[in-house]
């Protein structure tokens, strides 16, 4: 087991400003690791280089574009950093529920990598190190700013709505720490701190030449962001994860489009990737008024989520809606999932977790595998034993 008090007093050893809350973030690790076998890794990885490969499909960014906001037509010239790939593991193999473009959790889950070498079997391993995983995620943040400026950056600014109180502001302070490191000057601010001047994109110090986005508001519609738009639009400032990338990568009803082999054939996707995504993508399909009545019917055989939507708010599984809660839904733009069950993690005194696994991978590969473990309807960090889990797999041939 993690000795997870270990972990938490490392962390807090470790920033300037912010001590973990034990109130708050009880349940943000848990003590367990998952244990995964290196092929299904291996197979989750090769699904993320095929993302990124349709997605750099000039046919496949035509017809996902058409359902997204104006400000996603604007390239600045990256792809968009790094990506959370969320999967079930199943008998059959991994299954891709979704993709995040600001997907929380990887330099914090890079800590746990560490304390679970230390205590973990010594027939399993963990796919990278912490070291080298922070590494990899700052330089990929880093690279797709440098992609969009054309220069190193040499002021950030880590960006979210009341930073201070999100849950995962620990996150936070590692990556300011992180960019530090890698000889950026790193800053935490609310966008309402940011404003738009002769100078550029500036806080009340100096000019901010890049911003690392953990907004949720993809894009970027909210009155208190109009500076950081309006930067972004003037090519003021490099911002990572963009709007751009949210388009290509995250709307749910994208999964419809990855998942259909004929439609990414007719774009020219190699045809071994278009059938590597038909096979891990559960069928999926958005819920419009022509096919409410059917997807009602069967609700027990799919998931449902809205397209935009980001930490499962919004998501339910078909068993448990009510008929009130689905004509509640007919307002927002949602899709339907074929359910891909998540997988158990039995714990200590018999007590079954659930569990997915989040690949974190830019374009360069996979950067770390993490997973969550809960219970419940959906992911959260709220269950005895649960929360960010280490993944333990097989070692490679010759370890």
């Amino acid at each position: 087991m993690v000795d997870v008090l270990r972990l938490s007093e490392a962390i807090q050893g470790g920033f300037l400003e912010f001590a973990i809350d034990p109130a708050v973030h009880a349940h943000l690790f848990s003590p367990y690791a998952l244990f995964v076998d290196r092929p299904a890794l291996e197979a989750m990885g090769r699904v993320a280089a095929a993302v990124f490969e349709v997605a750099g499909n000039s046919g496949y960014s035509q017809w996902v574009l058409q359902w997204t906001p104006d400000i996603a037509t604007h390239d600045p010239g990256s792809v968009g950093g790094v990506l959370g790939l969320d999967f079930h593991l199943t008998v059959d193999g991994p299954r891709l529920i979704e993709i995040n473009t600001n997907p929380g959790g990887l330099l914090l889950n890079a800590l746990l990598l560490d304390v679970v070498r230390s205590c973990a079997p010594a027939t399993w391993v963990t796919w990278t190190t912490a070291a080298q995983a922070r590494d990899a995620a700052v330089s990929a943040w880093l690279e797709d700013a440098r992609q969009q400026s054309g220069r190193k950056s040499s002021r950030l600014a880590i960006v979210d709505s009341a930073p201070r109180e999100q849950f995962l502001y620990p996150e936070f302070e590692l990556y300011a720490n992180a960019f530090r490191d890698h000889g950026v000057d790193s800053v935490i601010r609310a966008p309402e701190d940011l404003s738009l001047g002769q100078n550029g994109l500036e806080d009340a110090h100096a000019r901010i030449d890049a911003v690392y986005n953990r907004l949720t508001d993809f894009a970027l519609e909210d009155a208190s962001h109009t500076d950081l738009r309006q930067a972004y639009l003037a090519g003021e400032v490099a911002l990572t994860p963009h709007p751009r990338a949210h388009a290509l990568f995250a709307d749910k009803r994208n999964l419809a489009v990855l998942g259909n082999p004929a439609l990414l054939g007719g774009f020219g996707v190699d045809a071994g990737s278009a059938a590597l995504l038909a096979q891990v993508i559960p069928p999926t399909l958005q819920l419009v008024p022509g096919n409410r009545d059917a997807l009602w019917a069967a609700r027990k055989d799919y998931f449902f989520k809205p397209a935009a939507g980001f930490g499962s708010r919004g998501s339910y599984r078909g068993d448990k809606l009510t008929r009130r809660t689905w004509e509640s839904m007919a307002s927002a733009t949602y899709i339907a999932q074929a359910f891909a069950a998540p997988s158990a993690r039995i714990v200590h005194g018999g007590q079954s977790l659930k569990a997915d696994v989040r690949c974190f991978a830019s374009e360069a590969g996979v950067l770390l595998f993490a997973a969550r473990l809960y219970q419940g309807q959906t992911t959260n960090m709220r269950t005895l034993g649960g929360g960010f889990a280490a993944v333990l797999t097989t070692p490679l041939i010759g370890e």
